[in-house]
């Protein structure tokens, strides 16, 4: 369900999120009206019930002080202005993850524009060129401020909408929780740094534990699934119903995938699937994560009963629509291996750290765990260094060979573009794959490429936030 704008801003505060919607305990969506949208968003500090009413409120920071943030619908080509009114006793920043907008619109400083001072507001306005499913979430101090709530998604919507009875986003998250049902507030500990990151010991859909939503027998479900964790993989399987994978990272599948046990979906932090789910009997449809092994864990659950005539039943839907993504030539302008190296177990002995050779230990000192072709790009006090990984030519098409020489797995997230995944571990991909984060697991290796067709500097970093703020983030200038 969505809500249509009658004006063009709208202030998300506390008041405006009180209502809770059919997308299971997130606020209604925000659809933008036919000239475009202006939303004003507020993070502040608030409270969730992450397990249910008679659970305990937990203290998180939060759009509008809730956790997550309102969905915010826009359709494709319309103009979306985003004002972040920062009520934090920190700075922050808005970055509209995935979507190729102008590189001073990223908010992803100190490399762009962004940084928003306690009390201060900061707007971002762009054109959404493509549709698919997005999220936004700060670009500083991101570990701490998305593990204690700061996020929301964002849905670009067709402009035919597909053949489907109901659209729901779910934003799973996990959390690391105290004995009294708190966030822990030990954020940057050295373990999370050079390991795997901040897994948390409770996961949320869309800010509850217990999520339960009720369909009909009859419904063809598109399903947007976005992982908000800081560093949890969720390997995701769909009990009870037939299915297909639609879109990755917000770009479409030339041909849908049929969802299997076999196969779970893989989302590493940052990245999303659609999925189109058709409910043909009454009971339960479980959404489950299968990344601890030895436990599973149910997700949410869409409840089926009663009856429509709905799109369920019509066979293997057709593709999305393609978006209108410069697609890589053949034979590549730039050519580029980059070898990530560090973190324990990694055997890494040392690295290029403010252009001098830095041991290990020194770098452990500093915060800094991580390498990229034996360089930390990073300064010593965690800034940006001042030299691109690499400079690509506007219009120029680029293939980039990522190896993933530790022990522990990378979701590398590229800024203002989407690539097409060539290779996996030295074998082609049957069909090309567009997306804006590919999980290299320990020890693979991937090609991709894109075209260097949106100018400026252009983060290229781990999307396991404590992986990123300990040095593996440098940047890409598109000239």
């Amino acid at each position: 369900m969505t809500l249509e704008m009658s004006r063009r801003s709208l202030l998300l505060s506390g008041a405006a999120l009180g209502v809770i919607g059919a997308g299971g305990g997130m606020p209604w969506p925000l659809r933008a009206a036919e000239s475009g949208v202006s939303v004003v968003l507020e993070p502040r500090a608030g409270t969730a019930n992450l397990f249910g009413v008679d659970g305990a409120k937990t203290a998180v920071w939060g759009y509008g002080g809730t956790v997550p943030g309102p969905e915010i619908r826009v359709r494709q080509g319309e103009r979306l202005t985003l004002e972040v009114v920062n009520l934090l006793e920190e700075a922050t920043s808005l970055h509209p993850h995935g979507i190729r907008l102008p590189n001073d619109q990223d908010g992803a400083p100190p490399l762009t524009p962004g940084s928003i001072a306690p009390g201060e507001r900061h707007v971002q306005s762009f054109v959404v060129p493509d549709a698919g499913t997005y999220w936004y979430h700060p670009h500083l101090n991101s570990a701490e401020q998305l593990g204690r709530g700061l996020l929301g998604v964002l849905v670009v919507e067709e402009r035919e909408p597909p053949a489907v009875d109901r659209d729901i986003a779910w934003l799973l998250d996990d959390w690391r929780l105290d004995k009294d049902g708190q966030i822990d507030g030990a954020f940057g500990l050295f373990h999370d740094l050079s390991h795997a990151g901040r897994w948390g010991n409770a996961v949320t859909v869309n800010g509850r534990a217990d999520l339960l939503l009720g369909v009909k027998v009859g419904e063809r479900v598109r399903l947007r699934l976005v992982n908000g964790a800081n560093a949890r993989i969720f390997s995701l399987l769909v009990n009870g119903a037939e299915g297909w994978v639609m879109a990755v990272d917000g770009q479409p599948l030339v041909r849908p995938q049929a969802l299997t046990a076999e196969e779970p979906v893989l989302l590493g932090p940052g990245m999303r699937a659609d999925l189109f789910i058709d409910i043909l009997k009454p009971g339960r449809v479980v959404l489950q994560d299968l990344s601890r092994s030895d436990k599973p864990i149910q997700m949410a659950v869409l409840s089926a009963s009663g009856g429509v005539s709905g799109h369920a039943g019509s066979g293997m839907p057709a593709p999305l629509p393609p978006n209108p993504v410069a697609l890589p030539k053949a034979e590549p302008d730039v050519r580029q291996r980059f070898v990530l190296t560090g973190g324990a177990m990694g055997g890494m002995a040392g690295a290029i750290l403010d252009g001098a050779y830095t041991d290990m230990r020194s770098l452990a000192g500093h915060g800094l765990f991580w390498a990229i072709n034996g360089v930390v790009p990073m300064t010593a006090d965690h800034g940006m260094a001042p030299d691109p990984l690499l400079t690509v030519p506007r219009g120029q098409t680029a293939v980039l060979e990522l190896v993933n020489d530790t022990a522990w797995p990378h979701p590398i997230h590229l800024h203002g573009h989407s690539f097409v995944v060539l290779s996996r571990g030295g074998v082609a991909l049957p069909e090309p794959e567009l997306r804006d984060t590919v999980l290299l697991l320990r020890g693979e290796r991937a090609e991709i490429a894109f075209v260097a067709d949106n100018p400026g500097d252009w983060m290229f970093h781990c999307h396991v936030l404590e992986h990123q703020v300990s040095g593996m983030m440098g940047f890409i200038r598109v000239t």
